[in-house]
This record gives structure tokens, sequence and C-alpha cells, in this order.
């Protein structure tokens, strides 16, 4: 099965310049969202086939347009979603809520 990570050996997509001495994390939250894997993990029952799957289930554009760590997060929402953890309705509203709280703050 092909998906948008299947993208090795293709052209059209530039070099590849990796940053000098790039740090693990570049934001504390990227750092969290790490940190999340094993603990939802256990917690949920899901492994890493799963969790791939929901990283290649992101639309193309927004995959190939999103960090490292966006691509985590949209795979914590999916099977967040699929295993009524969170409802998306949900999830919405925190994401309104942390905008808001942003501007507020800036």
């Amino acid at each position: 099965m092909n998906s948008i990570a299947d993208i090795g050996g293709m052209e059209g997509f530039g070099p590849v310049t990796p940053e000098q001495n790039e740090p693990v994390f570049h934001e504390e939250w990227e750092r969290r969202c790490f940190g999340m894997f094993l603990t939802s993990a256990a917690a949920i029952g899901y492994g890493v086939d799963e969790f791939r799957h929901g990283m290649e289930s992101l639309p193309p554009v927004h995959y190939l347009s999103a960090s490292y760590y966006e691509h985590w997060l949209g795979a914590y929402e999916k099977i967040f979603a699929d295993r009524a953890v969170i409802l998306p309705e949900e999830l919405e509203q925190r994401v309104a809520a942390l905008k808001r709280e942003e501007q507020a703050n800036a």
C-alpha cells in the first residue's frame, strides 16, 4: 500500500537541507508530544503500526506541510477519536480555547 509517506526517491520536492546542530525538540510542545506516546499507548492499547497508520492517514497536503511532531499530533487525534477517548467536537473546542488564550497573551 502506498501512502503520502512513501515518497522516498521521488523528485520535485527540493533538496533536503538538514539544520546544523538541530535540537531534538524545537519547542516544549514537541517534547510533550514525544512523551505522550508510551503513556497513551499503554493506557489506550495501541501500537506502533496503528500510530504510523494515524500519521499516514493525514490529508496529503497537510502531511507535506506539517512538521514531524505535527504528524504525531495527527496520529493522536485519529487514534483518540477512533477509540472515543476524545470527541472531535471536544478537540475543536480545546483548540479554539488555546487560540483565544494565545491571542490574549500576545
